[in-house]
């Protein structure tokens, strides 16, 4: 994939990340990094089930890339949610 494609699969996969898990998008670029790096970490936990991660512009990839985001910012929302109590 283009560079440009990993933009808009990472904008759309991290707005559609963040509406899941916000209700809302983070702002553009920061769905666009969510959506990045929820690519990575889905085709990373996907590889790791002994499936198949992003493997192009695809519907496919899309879904990876949407999963890895709630994760990521499951994660995020988590780390931040105890990083204020301290």
């Amino acid at each position: 994939m283009n560079v440009i494609s990993w933009i808009v699969l990472g904008l759309v996969a991290g707005f559609l990340g963040s509406t899941l898990v916000n209700k809302r998008g983070e702002g553009m670029f920061v769905d666009i990094f969510l959506g990045i790096i929820g690519a990575l970490v889905g085709g990373w936990l996907f590889s790791l089930m002994g499936s198949v991660g992003v493997s192009g512009f695809n519907i496919w990839s899309l879904f990876v890339a949407v999963f890895g985001a709630v994760v990521s910012l499951l994660l995020w929302h988590a780390l931040r949610a105890r990083g204020s109590r301290a």
